[in-house]
């Protein structure tokens, strides 16, 4: 006897739901490799050579950075009915905390650039965490590195979100059509992993991979069996790609413990909580 295949996790948001539940356009992506100056905030570092480049959005990938002082915050429980979840306290450990990987989104915010950035690191006290870093807070210890892949023609901007009442970074701009690059905006209760088939097959994309990107995701099932049951996670991607119109996405998942796991994301079992921000790169021909 065959068993049902139970209904995809849902979690009821504040305001009236969004009738585009994926926004995407497509414009050709830029990389940049630079420096991350010592004492610089992070916000500071990350986005100031990106506005200098004329980009008006990107993504980011930072390893084996240090950061001190460092705060943070971890996804939790919402205190009314106002949010599906929201945050937990701020947190300032004592000494350096060394980013094992962070990826990050550069927007604008007020005429501001800002970044939002998802990241694992290891604490002074050498345990592995992760979580939401707050960038303004936030200082680069040691001279580091990112690596970014930028647009020009497709901004992204903080704007009100009436669907989940929070203020998130959302892309504009105008698609070009045949350009290598895609920037997304995955909504609540959408599979992440079929959502990236659907904006690959919406553009004709056979082959792509994910670039940076970061989201958050209703707990988290895994494709070894593993699962994650609280009701929010802060995720970033580690790896992604698209093959023949198939996606597959490993990513770090946050618990509200602070706890990091790992692992391949089973298709159809892994909605957004609040909002998902992705970056396809085309793979080129023969890639």
């Amino acid at each position: 006897m065959q068993h049902e295949r139970m209904a995809m996790r849902t979690l009821k948001q504040p305001g009236p739901v969004h009738p585009e539940r994926i926004t995407w356009f497509r414009g050709q992506p830029q990389p940049l490799w630079f420096a991350l100056p010592a004492g610089a905030t992070l916000n500071q570092a990350l986005s100031e050579p990106l506005a200098a480049a004329g980009l008006q959005s990107a993504t980011l990938v930072l390893t084996d950075v240090a950061l001190s002082p460092f705060r943070y915050v971890m996804p939790g429980p919402a205190d009314d009915a106002s949010h599906v979840a929201w945050f937990s306290a701020p947190r300032a450990p004592d000494g350096i905390s060394r980013i094992e990987r962070a990826n990050a989104t550069f927007g604008w915010a007020g005429g501001k650039p800002l970044v939002h950035c998802h990241a694992a690191w290891t604490g002074p006290d050498g345990r592995r965490r992760g979580g939401h870093i707050l960038p303004q807070e936030t200082i680069i210890a040691e001279p580091g590195e990112a690596t970014a892949w930028g647009f020009a023609d497709i901004r992204i901007q903080a704007e009100a979100d009436e669907e989940t009442n929070f203020t998130l970074f959302q892309p504009s701009g105008r698609s070009m059509p045949g350009a290598a690059g895609i920037v997304a905006r995955i909504r609540p209760n959408e599979d992440v992993v079929s959502a990236v088939e659907t904006i690959c097959g919406s553009n004709g994309i056979r082959d792509a991979a994910v670039r940076g990107s970061l989201g958050s995701l209703i707990g988290a099932r895994f494709t070894d069996g593993s699962r994650i049951d609280d009701h929010a996670t802060e995720v970033l991607v580690r790896q992604g790609r698209v093959r023949a119109g198939e996606a597959a996405l490993e990513l770090l998942v946050v618990d509200m413990q602070g706890t990091v796991h790992q692992g391949w994301l089973q298709r159809g079992e892994n909605p957004v909580c609040i909002t998902f921000d992705l970056v396809l790169e085309v793979a080129a021909a023969g890639a």
